[in-house]
């Protein structure tokens, strides 16, 4: 997954078919139309060159 950033702007770009399969179901979960939006907020620690993995929680 492609992941751009631009000031306040995040781009997922998804390079294969399991990604577009995520992004999708990340897109509902956090924006529902019907309910209200969601939001990630960061968990733990993430540390450039040491960690493979940045982690989210989901909150309303």
């Amino acid at each position: 997954m492609k992941i751009t950033l631009d000031k306040n702007l995040v781009e997922f770009s998804p390079e294969n078919e399991q990604e577009v399969n995520e992004l999708n179901a990340l897109w509902r979960v956090v924006v529902d139309c019907v309910k209200f939006n969601k939001k990630l907020v960061p968990v733990g620690e993430y540390l450039p060159g040491e960690s493979k993995i940045a982690r989210f929680a989901i909150e309303d």
